[in-house]
């Protein structure tokens, strides 16, 4: 008996097991789950991302240019009141709300909307705000379309 013993592999009452074995294959199936809930929440948060507020902009047959990933948008509203995205700020705050959105970077675009019904000299006053703030890229929003024309005096612009 003693023999007998000493002749098995021990700990397992004698019996080998019979190992599985290695997958070599990667199930995909998990990864595209994950890949369809991620584009669902692409798909819901980009609308989002834009500015919703009420403003008539006027139009430009300039291109198009690309937006960037994150746009900081600055609107006059036509009671000439600012808003950055659709946060509502007064004028002596804006450039401390803007310091405070994108952690103080000044060399990033900052998207000017103007309503067609602010006055020259108030978009002016918030170009110069800015300009004193340190934010000089700065780009003015507009409509994509031909520019409407409202009378033949209009025509003979100098």
């Amino acid at each position: 008996m003693a023999m007998n013993m000493a002749g098995s592999s021990g700990g397992g009452g004698g019996r080998r097991s019979r190992r599985r074995p290695v997958m070599a294959e990667i199930n995909v199936t998990p990864m595209v789950d994950v890949m369809l809930v991620l584009l669902i929440i692409f798909m819901v948060a980009a609308p989002l991302s834009t500015v919703d507020l009420p403003i008539d902009l006027p139009t430009s047959s300039a291109t198009a240019q690309r937006k960037p990933d994150k746009p900081t948008y600055v609107s006059i509203k036509p009671d000439l009141s600012l808003a950055i995205g659709e946060t509502q700020v007064k004028r002596s705050e804006l450039v401390r709300t803007l310091d405070a959105t994108a952690d103080g970077d000044k060399d990033r675009f900052i998207f000017l909307r103007a309503d067609r019904a602010v006055p020259y000299g108030e978009l002016m006053d918030v170009l110069e705000i800015l300009r004193k703030g340190s934010y000089t890229r700065i780009k003015l929003v507009a409509l994509e379309g031909v520019p409407e024309q409202s009378s033949a005096t209009d025509n003979q612009r100098p």
